[in-house]
């Protein structure tokens, strides 16, 4: 078969594999155990050996599943890694969000871009990997509830750390056009909850009001906003080049004619140095309990304000001697390096000792939208790199 035919079989593999992937309903915080088990099923069958963690409900599942090199010679390990969760989806889609559709050399369905796109490319060229002459392992990581504070990847990470594979270069395929992505902020999420006393709002001296604590204490944020602004590091790499805070949204009440009893807040915050995260911390902390909870307990002894980390994820550094970077620039011919304000599970493999690279196929700003779509000439181009990773892994 010519090398014409066999680029058009892995291609239209990877469409097939692509279309299979968008049908799992894979959105976060929901069972992922289908496509887990479809992966390991295609990864098995070339031989790989692969184990699994576990979310606590033990309906969320990580996979690791490793083509073991036939001849060592001492590489590092390559991880192509992808998270298999996808973002809730909204109303305004054209088609069925969850079967794939080509139109205009478009592939669209729910996570076609982030990132199912880059793990329909790895299973794809996995029977190419296994009938090499590899010289390295190859791993393959697929996590879970990435897009909710990288809930699965830590989970995973462990295992790696109790098994010793702390070493090697990981490739993480976020959407970046196959560009190189070197660093990226923090992400740190939380959800603040208050309690307090219900009654008439005719009387409200006699209840304590969760949402009109929750707006001071949203007020408070919005301030600290302003200071972590002014604490803008010198020759930020970033864009913005300070640590930024967002309320994503307040809940509580049942009437207009109701004292709140209760109330709770989602807000996030992507640091750009790790101090950011513990000085907004530690402020927020003080107001909460040393201003705003003694007013509460006045008039209600039982108030209470919580604080739940929904997930603290690392940021992502640039590092001067990236060896996944310089392998990755290898294979693409293309030195430069970018950075990114949203965030990845980068952060954790580096953390452990792992070079590790942000380089994918699609666009960041076709992700989480309506009509989301991988453009089909980013599956090719994704492959093709691919076959340099495969080059560099054989005798």
């Amino acid at each position: 078969m010519s090398t014409e035919n066999n680029s058009q079989s892995l291609f239209d593999n990877s469409i097939k594999i692509l279309t299979d992937l968008i049908a799992f309903k894979t959105v976060s915080g929901e069972d992922n155990s289908s496509l887990i088990n479809y992966c390991d099923d295609i990864l098995n069958s070339l031989g790989a050996e692969s184990f699994r963690t576990f979310d606590n409900e033990k309906k969320r599942v990580n996979l690791f599943s490793t083509l073991k090199a036939k001849n060592s010679n001492g590489k590092k390990p390559i991880i192509l890694s992808g998270h298999t969760d996808v973002v809730p989806v909204s109303k305004g889609w054209s088609a069925d969000p969850f079967i794939a559709t080509i139109k205009n050399d478009k592939l669209y369905g729910r996570g076609s871009c982030d990132m199912k796109g880059f793990i329909a490319c790895a299973l794809a060229y996995a029977p190419i990997f296994s009938n090499s002459n590899l010289d390295r392992d190859i791993h393959f990581s697929f996590t879970f509830d990435e897009e909710t504070a990288c809930l699965g990847a830590p989970i995973l990470i462990n295992e790696l750390k109790k098994r010793g594979i702390k070493n090697g270069i990981c490739i993480i395929g976020e959407p970046t056009n196959m560009k190189i992505i070197d660093a990226h902020k923090g992400c740190y999420e939380y959800t603040t909850y208050f309690e307090g006393l219900a009654g008439h709002s005719s009387e409200p001296h006699k209840g304590v009001s969760a949402v009109e604590y929750a707006a001071k204490y949203v007020n408070k944020l919005f301030e600290l906003r302003q200071k972590l602004k002014e604490r803008e590091p010198k020759d930020s790499i970033f864009d913005p080049p300070y640590s930024t805070l967002q309320v994503g949204g307040i809940f509580g009440g049942i009437a207009h004619n109701v004292i709140a009893d209760k109330c709770y807040i989602n807000w996030e915050t992507r640091p750009v140095v790790k101090e950011d995260g513990i000085f907004l911390n530690s402020e927020i902390d003080k107001y909460a309990n040393e201003i705003l909870l003694p007013e509460m307990k006045k008039v209600f002894p039982n108030s209470s304000i919580n604080k739940k980390i929904i997930g603290e994820v690392k940021g992502f550094d640039r590092e001067k001697d990236s060896k996944a970077c310089e392998f990755v620039s290898n294979i693409t011919g293309d030195n430069s390096r970018e950075v990114v304000s949203f965030g990845t599970e980068a952060g954790l493999f580096q953390e452990i000792g792992i070079s590790t690279v942000v380089c994918g196929p699609g666009s960041i700003q076709q992700a989480h939208k309506i009509d989301e779509f991988i453009e089909l000439n980013e599956i090719k181009k994704c492959l093709k790199f691919l076959e340099g990773v495969k080059n560099k892994s054989t005798n």
